[in-house]
């Protein structure tokens, strides 16, 4: 079966370990796919984040073999606490819309919305935004939901959260 998943995405905080070579394994071995999406239960925080970067590498890569985690990533995954984690659930969010049923959809919507109005990390909350944007364009209720909440950020200190609460805010009324 080979190294263990686990094992290859130990490593030093400031790399991303052997990420690129688990993707090429799961690539050419998609029987391998749930060992992915069991490291997301580890309690290393490092490898999970890792395991995150491996399934965001897997869906552009080819979204066929991604599509079975889709479900995992809208029930299990969003839920983890753990801000990469959040901010790769928002990207698959907005790169992987057309693998989504409605109501998974309607699930992701209502747990991005929930990361708008409570996260306080810069990159989910400006991940967050450009799905929600999105879906908002033919949900006049979703873009009522979450516009008090880009106003809001739309005054954060951070310039990179506050210019993307302002774009999304405009797009919101176009």
């Amino acid at each position: 079966m080979g190294e263990p998943f686990v094992e290859m995405l130990r490593g030093a905080t400031n790399t991303l370990g052997r990420t690129e070579e688990v993707v090429k394994l799961v690539l050419a071995e998609p029987r391998r796919t749930d060992e992915v999406y069991d490291l997301f239960f580890q309690p290393d925080e490092w490898v999970r984040m890792r395991a995150a970067s491996v399934s965001k590498r897997i869906w552009r890569a080819d979204p066929e073999l991604f599509q079975p985690f889709v479900a995992r990533w809208v029930d299990k995954i969003s839920q983890i606490d753990q801000a990469s984690l959040q901010w790769t659930f928002a990207n698959m969010c907005d790169e992987c819309d057309g693998l989504l049923t409605d109501g998974q959809r309607d699930r992701s919507i209502d747990i991005l919305s929930g990361y708008l109005a409570n996260n306080t990390d810069w990159i989910v909350l400006n991940s967050t935004m450009p799905p929600l944007a999105t879906w908002a364009q033919d949900r006049p209720e979703l873009a009522s939901a979450i516009r008090p909440h880009l106003k809001r950020h739309a005054t954060d200190t951070r310039k990179s959260v506050a210019n993307r609460a302002k774009k999304t805010l405009a797009r919101l009324t176009e």
